[in-house]
C-alpha cells in the first residue's frame, strides 16, 4: 500500500506538470512527503529496496522538486512578471550544498572509523571527541527530506499563487539550514577536533598493550544474535589469575557484551589483529567456531582452547574444527568419549576435562517441592540448521505439552524458548506463538493474590540500578568512536557490585509475580540459571540445556521428536539417560508431575547424581578452580613454545624474535 500511494503520488505529479492543477499537486506532493516519513520511521526495508533499484531518496527529492518546475513553468513561464529563474537557481544551490554536506559526511565517518575500538580502557590519551549529530553524519535520507522541505514547500507556494518569491524565500532557507550542516560537519575535520589518525590508534594501543600486560583471554567473532555465547564465558573469565582481555572482530558486537569489568578490544582487519603476536597475551579461549577464528590461529605465540558455548549430544558439540584449537576444553568424561566416538581428528591428549563454571552457583536438588505450585520450566532449543526433526520439540510436542502442564491446577509453568526459535524454520515461529497464546490465556482463567505495590516498586528499584551498573546510555547521534570515549576504564569494584546487584534483582524479580501466574521469559534477565534455581523440574530437548541442568540433581524430562524409540533414543544421547522421556503427544507428562512431587516414586534420582559426574565431572574441586588450572596449564606451555622459537631464531641471523618486546621474562598469570 504504500508503494502505491507513492506510485500514484509520482504519477499524479506527472500529469500535473503536464496539465497544469495546483490543487492536485498539492495534494501529490504532501502525500509523497508524508509517505517518504512513512518510509524511513517505519519501512527501512523498503528504503533499501528502493536504494537496490537506483530510486533512493535523493533521486526520489530531485524528480518531486522538478516535476513542481515543470508544472511552474506550465502554468506561469508565460508571465513576464513571474520570474522562475532566481528561485531555479537557489534550489540548485541548495542540491549542491546536499552533495556536498553528503561528501563532507562520507570523510567525517571515515575519520571517524579507527582500526581498534575499546571497551573499559582509558582513552583519554587518544582525545576523542563526541560525534556530529546522527542527521549530518548517518541520515543522508532524512537530512534531505527534512532539509529540502522548505525548498519544495516553497516552490508548491509558488505555483498555488503565481509569486516566485515564495520558492526564493523556500529554497533560500534550505540553503541556509544545508550551509549550516555542512559548517557544522567541516567543523570535525579541523586539526582540533579531528580524530587520531590510524597511525596514532595503533600506536596508542601498543602502548596499552605493553602497559597493560594481559596474559589471557577470550576471542569471540559472530552474528549479532550470537553474543549470549560469549556473555556465558565473563564472569568465569574475569575470576581466572592474570590479567584477561577480551578480543572481538565486529564493530556492533562491542555494545552486545554484556557488563563486565574486562578490557574489551574490537580488531576488524586480520592485519592488526596480527598485532597481538608480539603482546604478553599467552593463552585465548573459544566459545564458537566462525570463519575468523582462522585468522587469530595463525599467531603462533599464543595457545588457543576451544570451550564451546554449550555441551550437548548434538553434533555441533564435536564439530571436526575443534580439532584446529591447541586444547579443547570440555565438561566431564562423557564429553571425552563423545570426541573419541566421533572420530575427527581431535586427540585424547588435548581434552581437558574443566567442569562448567557457569553452574557452581546453581541450587541443588531440595526434594519435593515446597510451595503449594509446581514450578515446571518448558526450556526447548532452536531448529537448528540441519533441519533434524529432533533438534526442537516446538514444532512437534511443544502445544500438547504446554496443554498437559496448563491442565493441572497446580502446575507453574515458565516458558523459555531459544533465542533463535524460528529464524530458520517458520514453523518453529508459528509454534512459539500459539505456546504464548495457550499460556497468555491460562493465565486469564487463573487468579489469586498478587505481590503488592511495594513488591513492584522493589523490582523498580533493584532493576534502576542495575540498569545503572550494567548499561551504557548514549545520546542518539553517539558513533563508535564516541561510545569509545565514554566507556572507559570502569570504576573500582564495579563488577562485585553488578554481582551483588543481579542477585538482588532475580530475587525482586520472582518476588513481585504472583506464584500461580505462568510466565514467559524472553528478555536476557533473568537468565537460564536463575530459570533453573525457581525449576522444581525441567522440560527441554537434547541441548546443553540439559547438562546445565544437571548441575542441580532436579528431575527432568526430554521431548522425543526424533522419530527414535525411547531405547533407541537413550542410547543415541547419552543425557537422556537419567530423564524421562516424553513422547510428542504428551501422554506421560501427569506421571511425571507424580514422580516429583512425590520422591519416593522417583527412580531416576541415582542416575542422575550418576550421569551428572559423567557431563560435569566432580563437585570437587570447583569448576572455576579446575579452569583456572586448565588455564595456568596453557599458559605454561605457551611460555614454553614462545623460549624455544626465541632460542631458534636466536641461532638464525636477522631473524626477529618470537617473544614480547618489552616483557622478555612473562610469568603465568602474573
Amino acid at each position: 500500500m504504500v508503494t502505491a500511494l507513492l506510485a500514484v503520488s509520482f504519477l499524479t505529479l506527472a500529469v500535473t506538470a503536464v496539465v497544469p492543477n495546483v490543487p492536485a499537486m498539492i495534494a501529490a506532493a504532501a502525500v509523497s512527503l508524508a509517505v517518504e516519513g512513512i518510509l524511513y520511521r517505519w519501512q527501512r526495508g523498503m528504503v533499501a529496496m528502493f536504494a537496490k533499484m537506483h530510486a533512493d531518496v535523493t533521486v526520489r527529492h530531485l524528480l518531486r522538486d522538478m516535476l513542481i518546475v515543470v508544472a511552474l513553468v506550465r502554468l506561469h513561464g508565460q508571465n513576464e512578471e513571474t520570474d522562475l529563474a532566481t528561485p531555479l537557481l537557489v534550489l540548485l544551490g541548495f542540491y549542491a550544498l546536499h552533495f556536498s554536506v553528503q561528501a563532507v559526511s562520507v570523510v567525517v565517518r571515515r575519520t571517524r572509523t579507527t582500526p581498534v575500538l575499546t571497551r573499559n580502557i582509558d582513552t583519554s590519551g587518544l582525545r576523542l571527541t563526541a560525534a556530529p549529530p546522527a542527521l549530518l553524519l548517518r541520515r543522508a535520507g532524512h537530512r534531505l527530506l527534512i532539509f529540502g522541505l522548505p525548498a519544495t514547500a516553497g516552490l508548491l507556494a509558488a505555483g498555488a499563487t503565481g509569486e516566485a518569491l515564495w520558492g526564493v524565500v523556500g529554497a533560500g532557507v534550505s540553503v541556509v539550514m544545508a550551509l549550516a550542516g555542512l559548517i557544522v560537519l567541516g567543523s570535525h575535520l579541523l586539526p582540533g577536533r579531528r580524530p587520531p589518525s590510524e597511525e596514532a590508534v595503533l600506536k596508542w594501543f601498543d602502548k596499552w598493550l605493553a602497559s597493560y600486560k594481559p596474559t589471557i583471554g577470550m576471542y569471540f567473532s559472530g552474528g549479532a544474535a550470537s553474543a549470549y555465547q560469549a556473555n556465558m564465558w565473563l564472569d568465569p573469565l574475569a575470576k581466572l589469575d592474570g590479567r584477561p582481555l577480551i578480543v572481538l572482530r565486529e564493530r556492533f558486537m562491542m555494545q552486545k557484551i554484556t557488563a563486565t569489568d574486562v578490557p574489551i578490544v574490537c580488531l576488524p582487519q586480520v592485519h592488526h589483529l596480527m598485532r597481538l603476536e608480539h603482546s604478553t597475551l599467552q593463552a585465548l579461549i573459544h566459545p564458537s567456531n566462525s570463519g575468523k577464528t582462522s585468522q587469530v590461529l595463525r599467531i603462533p605465540t599464543i595457545k588457543h582452547a576451544f570451550v564451546n558455548h554449550g555441551e550437548s549430544d548434538k553434533l555441533s558439540s564435536c564439530n571436526p574444527y575443534a580439532k584446529a584449537y591447541d586444547e579443547v576444553w570440555v565438561a566431564g568424561p562423557e564429553a571425552r568419549e563423545r570426541y573419541e566416538l566421533a572420530d575427527i581428528g581431535v586427540e585424547d591428549k588435548d581434552v581437558v576435562e574443566i567442569g562448567r563454571p557457569q553452574l557452581d552457583g546453581i541450587v541443588t536438588y531440595q526434594g519435593a517441592p515446597a510451595g503449594e505450585f509446581t514450578n515446571v520450566l518448558y526450556a526447548p532449543t532452536w531448529e537448528g540448521w540441519d533441519g533434524n526433526p529432533g533438534n526442537t520439540s516446538v514444532i512437534a510436542a511443544g502445544e500438547n505439552l504446554v496443554r498437559a502442564l496448563l491442565a493441572d491446577p497446580k502446575v507453574r509453568l515458565v516458558y523459555k524458548p531459544h533465542p533463535l526459535t524460528g529464524s530458520v524454520d517458520p514453523r518453529a515461529g508459528a509454534a512459539d506463538l500459539r505456546i504464548r497464546e495457550l499460556i497468555t490465556a491460562a493465565n486469564r482463567e487463573r487468579g489469586g493474590a498478587r505481590p503488592g505495590p511495594e513488591a513492584q516498586a522493589e523490582l523498580g528499584r533493584r532493576t534502576a540500578e542495575l540498569d545503572r551498573l550494567t548499561t551504557s546510555s548514549f545520546r542518539e547521534s553517539a558513533d563508535n568512536l564516541e561510545r569509545m570515549m565514554l566507556q572507559g576504564a570502569p570504576d573500582p569494584g564495579r563488577a562485585d557490585a553488578v554481582t551483588a546487584a543481579t542477585a538482588a534483582w532475580v530475587e525482586a524479580y520472582w518476588a513481585a509475580l504472583p506464584e500461580w501466574e505462568h510466565q514467559i521469559v524472553t528478555d536476557a534477565r533473568p537468565d537460564i540459571q536463575a530459570c533453573f534455581n525457581r525449576a522444581d523440574l525441567l522440560i527441554s530437548d537434547v541441548s546443553s540445556v540439559i547438562s546445565d541442568y544437571m548441575a542441580s540433581g532436579k528431575p527432568y524430562a526430554v521431548a522425543n521428536t526424533s522419530g527414535l524409540s525411547e531405547t533407541a533414543f537413550r542410547e543415541a544421547f547419552p543425557t537422556v539417560r537419567a530423564a524421562t522421556v516424553l513422547t510428542p503427544d504428551a501422554a506421560g507428562v501427569p506421571e511425571l508431575l507424580k514422580r516429583v512431587r512425590e520422591p519416593e516414586l522417583d527412580d531416576l534420582r541415582d542416575a542422575r547424581a550418576e550421569l551428572k559426574l559423567r557431563l560435569l565431572g566432580p563437585s570437587e574441586p570447583s569448576s572455576q578452580v579446575r579452569f583456572n588450572e586448565a588455564m595456568r596449564a596453557l599458559c605454561e606451555e605457551a611460555l614454553r613454545h614462545r623460549r624455544r622459537m626465541t632460542e631458534r631464531e636466536a641461532r638464525i641471523p636477522g631473524q626477529r624474535a618470537a617473544a614480547p618486546t618489552g616483557d622478555p621474562e612473562l610469568t603465568t598469570g602474573a
